[in-house]
């Protein structure tokens, strides 16, 4: 039996025993905190900016009712340990990167980014109107966890490097840090790939324990100071094209929240993806500005490497689609994508085009 099979025969089960008894949901009374575990350090930009908008927001919509404890990664469990941590009731919350849980399920990459993948605008138009976030929530619920998109990173940079990336073959036997499918397919090309918290590589790039890094981009990258290690930076990547962060709730945790509070949390998490999408647009352009006045060498990967990304990208893909509840999200992910993406390059992709030629002349 597959994973839809089960969900639907365990949904008519437990609706035959709710026509008998068609008891009222139990909602908790009174105030309460509840504890969001999260994957970074206090103070990461971009991506704790976003886990304290909503802690926040939630906080204050709610008048108290709900007091979010926000903790950062290492305070109650590690970074990669808050799946588990929420899923098993351990902590209510939690805020992270879903593509940091592909050993759960491969899935969830799409829930962050995937290689070739959609832009931040692009993952709007899918989780908000084309199923998304009903596939996202199909998911989680196998896991015991209900989940929003919450924050988006834009575009990531191809990372900061120790040497120049001529051809595929500079990749054979390099140490970089890249998670998700974006480090998979480094792998399927030769790199010894490196799964590292972002709160340790800084220390991890400068002990010469990796040989690069990719992070999130200009501004948060800054903040960590990686161009005191190495002035090399690859400013468009192929992994990320628009890195969705989320928020994550234990199911029973949710399903005793009233229906208001609900609608708060929803809410909150969507006006905190659309505001951090925004500050990576407004931050980065100016940030990179720095980074080159401090010595940065802007560097772009030759077509042949891209060319390299592409078809290993394919290859990872096609690697589980085996699995029904993977290959139903990919298709409705690329479905969403062919369709978003034809529009824009004929409507905003051209009007760049003539901006950028008329404001030239």
């Amino acid at each position: 039996m597959d994973r839809r099979s089960f969900l639907k025969n365990s949904a008519l089960g437990g609706s035959a025993a709710a026509a008998t008894a068609l008891a009222a949901p139990a909602y908790a009374q009174g105030n309460r905190t509840l504890t969001m575990v999260t994957s970074v350090p206090d103070g990461f930009a971009i991506f704790d900016d976003a886990a304290q908008m909503a802690a926040t927001a939630i906080t204050e919509m709610t008048d108290g009712q709900l007091t979010i404890n926000k903790m950062p990664a290492g305070s109650l469990v590690g970074a990669f340990e808050v799946f588990d941590a929420v899923s098993s009731g351990q902590a209510d919350i939690y805020h992270s990167a879903e593509y940091y849980f592909l050993n759960q399920h491969p899935a969830f990459a799409f829930f962050t980014s995937v290689p070739f993948g959609m832009t931040g605008v692009e993952m709007l138009a899918w989780y908000y109107h084309k199923g998304g976030m009903e596939q996202h929530q199909e998911l989680a619920s196998l896991f015991n966890l209900k989940p929003f998109l919450c924050g988006n990173t834009a575009m990531q940079p191809g990372g900061w490097f120790n040497s120049e990336i001529t051809s595929a073959d500079d990749l054979q036997g390099l140490r970089f840090r890249m998670p998700g499918q974006g480090g998979q397919v480094l792998g399927v090309l030769g790199a010894s790939v490196q799964n590292i918290p972002g709160g340790e590589i800084y220390q991890a790039l400068s002990s010469g324990q990796i040989d690069g890094a990719e992070w999130i981009g200009p501004f948060a990258d800054e903040r960590m100071g990686f161009q005191e290690v190495t002035k090399i930076y690859y400013t468009s990547g192929f992994h990320e094209p628009g890195s969705a962060l989320a928020l994550s709730m234990n199911l029973e945790v949710w399903e005793s929240l009233t229906p208001a509070q609900q609608r708060i949390v929803q809410v909150a998490c969507e006006a905190t993806h659309a505001n951090n999408l925004g500050m990576s647009w407004a931050e980065n352009g100016a940030a990179l500005g720095r980074l080159q006045s401090a010595g940065v060498q802007v560097r772009e990967f030759p077509d042949d490497v891209w060319d390299a990304f592409g078809r290993a990208a394919a290859e990872v893909r096609e690697a589980n689609m085996s699995d029904p509840l993977y290959a139903d999200i990919a298709n409705s992910y690329f479905g969403a994508m062919e369709e978003t993406s034809s529009w824009w390059q004929i409507g905003d992709g051209e009007y760049i085009r003539q901006r950028n030629r008329v404001n030239a002349g």
